[in-house]
């Protein structure tokens, strides 16, 4: 499912996030593809802002270097959409054929998004059966402002480069870091710095599309405050310390638990919107991933919510890694689902 689609064969996959760009490209025409080239590199606070693009021509640069740095060689490049610009409902609508439901959808869209239908670009992906009735489909529908993607498809093409595909970074990570043949739900919990993303798949595919404004920021700026210590120290104290209660008499982990609660709430209703509609699912396990998945004891304590299994998200589980390189790439894995899963795309 994308926002925009141009069919080539030959390309990368592009996450821009709030701080760093992170590039990934795979090889092969059939799954799973091989890890050919990867990248990382910071994005200065001068050139991305509050999560947008300040200074375009210093960014093309830090595209251009990280292209070469990972020795990319194709200029064809697959790019996220921020989960937070994309608004993704689900809807049911009487079973027909295609063409009719193409049809149907595009003449009720406007309906359902909460932008004008003449300034947005619309998609969708029929789930299946409806649970509501075996009489109706299911289907997710998304839509983003033209404004966003066209700024995006600029910003990326003022480099040099050939934007054959745009998708929001949930789809991306759903593709990245649950098996392809996975049938039991599974919930993705994705910590960025600036935001969350919750994704509920089942049968392979996304059923629960949400974006939260709560990030690893928040989590770094509630220790800094209440532990009374500057931005570079809170982090640390946070990625060594977690929610370990016996480290540092739990100040640590009663600064930031605050944060995390709100998190667990946020992933609650989510689960509770799941089992309302899906009856007869039962969700299989939480995968965390994001920078914030490595905080120390994080992921026993969703555990523990929710008494279910949780695991760290690899995004590399579906891509053959060179027994080299498997060391190396396993240590960046939680931050490169997107990136991962944007460079696993398959056209016809």
């Amino acid at each position: 499912m994308a926002l925009l689609s141009g069919g080539q064969s030959d390309f990368f996959g592009l996450d821009i996030g709030t701080i760093s760009l992170r590039a990934v490209q795979l090889r092969g025409a059939s799954q799973p593809k091989s890890l050919a080239h990867y990248g990382e590199v910071a994005l200065e606070p001068v050139v991305a802002s509050g999560g947008s693009i300040t200074d375009k021509h210093r960014f093309s640069q830090i595209l251009t270097e990280l292209v070469k740095k990972a020795g990319i060689g194709t200029k064809n490049v697959a790019v996220n959409i921020p989960s937070q610009r994309v608004f993704t409902t689900i809807i049911d609508i009487p079973k027909m054929e295609p063409v009719e439901l193409e049809k149907t959808i595009r003449y009720q869209a406007g309906s359902y998004i909460p932008m004008p239908l003449a300034k947005s670009k619309i998609d969708w992906q029929v789930l299946g059966d409806s649970p509501t009735g075996a009489d109706k489909s299911e289907i997710l529908l998304s839509s983003v402002a033209n404004d966003f993607v066209e700024s995006r498809l600029g910003l990326v093409e003022a480099g040099g480069f050939n934007v054959v595909a745009m998708e929001a970074d949930n789809m991306a990570l759903a593709r990245s870091v649950v098996a392809p043949d996975s049938v039991n739900p599974q919930l993705i919990l994705d910590i960025g710095s600036a935001t969350t993303d919750i994704v509920i798949v089942k049968d392979s595919l996304p059923h629960i599309v949400r974006s939260i404004p709560i990030g690893s920021q928040n989590i770094v700026r509630g220790a800094s405050q209440l532990l009374g210590v500057d931005t570079a120290q809170a982090q640390q104290f946070v990625y060594k310390f977690g929610l370990s209660r016996d480290k540092l008499e739990g100040k640590v982990y009663n600064a930031i638990i605050g944060v995390i609660d709100s998190l667990v709430a946020e992933i609650e209703k989510s689960i509770k919107f799941f089992d309302g509609r899906y009856a007869a699912a039962k969700l299989d396990r939480i995968i965390v991933t994001g920078g914030a998945s490595t905080l120390p004891e994080l992921p026993l304590y969703i555990a523990n919510k929710f008494a279910i299994n949780v695991e760290i998200g690899n995004a590399w589980r579906n891509v053959n890694v060179p027994g080299g390189s498997q060391n190396e790439v396993l240590a960046i894995a939680s931050h490169f689902a997107v990136a991962v899963g944007l460079a696993e795309r398959t056209y016809p």
